[in-house]
């Protein structure tokens, strides 16, 4: 992983903000030129610390208006039903988002839906039929009050 510095940070933080700035833009706002800002941009990038770019889209604009918190719990506790859950529930599209947890649960999914009707089908053709799964809990969500916040990044820690 590529030592990060404040510059590094700054980029972070002014792509966090907008994507679509522009290398100049970007340049300017953490006081470099751009040669060395589009050298340490694609070294974040190449580093997998930037890990792509997309679009930030209104889900209710485009009709996904249900989304749902799934937990979930495995049958059993080993390493290959936990690995073919996360297989499973990473190949589910509706699935934007997917942790291991600790707790009541072992997973909680994040799942985006049309509506109702939607997740019933959703959860009875592929969530109910997966062989791992003990016991499944929804929470629906009544309104987003925030999403897709910007990582608050750590300072810069000086190495010694």
């Amino acid at each position: 992983m590529p030592k990060i510095d404040k510059f590094d940070l700054g980029i972070l933080e002014a792509l966090q903000q907008d994507a679509r700035a522009t290398n100049v833009e970007v340049a300017e706002r953490v006081n470099l030129s751009p040669s060395p800002c589009l050298r340490r941009t694609r070294m974040l990038e190449e580093g997998g610390i930037i890990r792509g770019y997309r679009a930030d889209i209104d889900r209710q604009a485009i009709g996904l208006e249900l989304t749902v918190f799934v937990s979930f719990k495995v049958i059993r506790h080993t390493r290959e039903n936990a690995q073919a859950l996360e297989q499973a529930l990473i190949d589910i599209p509706e699935v934007i988002a997917c942790h291991m947890i600790s707790g009541q649960s072992d997973f909680l999914a994040e799942v985006v839906v049309e509506n109702l009707a939607a997740y019933e089908r959703l959860l009875t053709e592929k969530l109910l039929v997966l062989p791992q799964v003990t016991d499944i809990q929804s929470n629906f969500s009544i309104r987003a009050v925030k999403t897709g916040g910007a990582l608050k990044l750590p300072p810069v820690r000086e190495r010694g």
